[in-house]
């Protein structure tokens, strides 16, 4: 009998890996927003001393992957597996940045949900035998992104207030069969959402659904209720994504307000830093879980996170073409308990 599987959705991790390190590293508009303090690499150059923003994007993975493995204690060539990914088309950011670790690669395109799909994949695998350590790690860049999605920096095209800032960060995770935690107990995997978006410029709330359904799914299959978390946190939604949410959490009577919240949201404050609707990008949710979230959780302010990936799976072919904007959103549960699996 498969008595790891709760539900369609949902896995209980029966040995539940232990986050054995973590690393960040950040662009310049970051480092400067209320999380700064909390990144490993602030840079003061957007570039990275790079000639391009795609080597730049490069170069921001190679430098949290480093800091991850340093804090694990343990050498590339000790991984048996790396999953990740980026924006860019083929994901070059990734295959260019792991072209040199020696390595197992597994290459992933989860947009946004990029983080919380890689440590999900990840965990399960260390869970079921098959690796001591396997590592997770994504990244955007403003300027990468913008050239990529919509028009290059130098149009300078002009963005409504729906619109999201596309994170400049990376962020890397390494799990372990043996350590002192935090620990990934849970896991429940997103479906596509589609409820018929079509604004480019509104990923909060093409996404806000996925985000809706994916919780729901993990709170009917695992038996837990919101309460159960000190923090649930989805990235990244921003303001709007995130007030619809909650509107859809409250329509069923429950009140999240006191206990979730969303990486686009934390990582840039909107009164001094011009970001419209929050951060978004597959390096949002990484660098503030990996920056801030998780040293949270070792200083003991969080015992139980749910850790929620969003992502927007479209591309600026199907967007032109007039196509809607699926979504997608992956839970991880994470807690501080070695025993916090049940």
């Amino acid at each position: 009998m498969d008595t790891k599987k709760l539900g369609r959705q949902t896995v209980r991790l029966t040995s539940p890996p232990s986050i054995a390190g973590f690393g960040s590293a950040v662009g310049k508009k970051e480092g400067q927003g209320p999380l700064g303090r909390c990144f490993d690499f602030a840079s003061q150059d957007d570039s990275f001393a790079e000639k391009s923003w795609e080597k730049a994007e490069t170069a921001m993975q190679k430098q949290a992957l480093s800091y991850a493995l340093d804090k694990a204690g343990i050498s590339s060539d000790q991984l048996d597996y790396v999953f990740a990914g980026d924006l860019l088309n083929q994901c070059i950011a990734t295959s260019y940045s792991l072209r040199a670790q020696n390595a197992p690669f597994f290459g992933l395109y989860g947009a946004c949900s990029t983080m919380a799909e890689g440590m999900s994949l990840a965990a399960m695998l260390v869970d079921g035998g098959f690796a001591s350590y396997a590592a997770a790690l994504t990244s955007s860049h403003f300027c990468s992104a913008e050239r990529q999605y919509r028009n290059p920096l130098e149009y300078g095209g002009q963005k409504p207030p729906t619109a999201q800032w596309t994170t400049t960060g990376s962020g890397a995770v390494i799990l372990s069969r043996k350590g002192t935690g935090p620990f990934i107990t849970h896991v429940t995997t997103g479906k596509v959402v589609d409820k018929g978006i079509t604004d480019a410029n509104n990923m909060g709330a093409a996404m806000a659904p996925a985000a809706y359904a994916t919780l729901h799914a993990h709170f009917e299959e695992t038996g837990r209720s919101p309460d159960f978390y000190d923090l649930i946190v989805t990235g990244d939604l921003g303001s709007l994504g995130k007030e619809i949410v909650t509107d859809f959490f409250q329509r069923d009577g429950i009140d999240l307000r006191s206990r979730y919240d969303d990486c686009g949201v934390l990582l840039f404050d909107p009164t001094t830093q011009d970001v419209h609707a929050g951060g978004s990008g597959c390096g949002c949710s990484a660098v503030v879980l990996t920056g801030h979230l998780l040293r949270e959780m070792r200083r003991g302010t969080y015992r139980n996170l749910l850790f929620c990936g969003t992502g927007a799976l479209h591309s600026p072919t199907a967007t032109m073409q007039g196509e809607s904007i699926p979504g997608i959103c992956h839970a991880v549960a994470i807690t501080t308990e070695k025993g916090g699996a049940s």
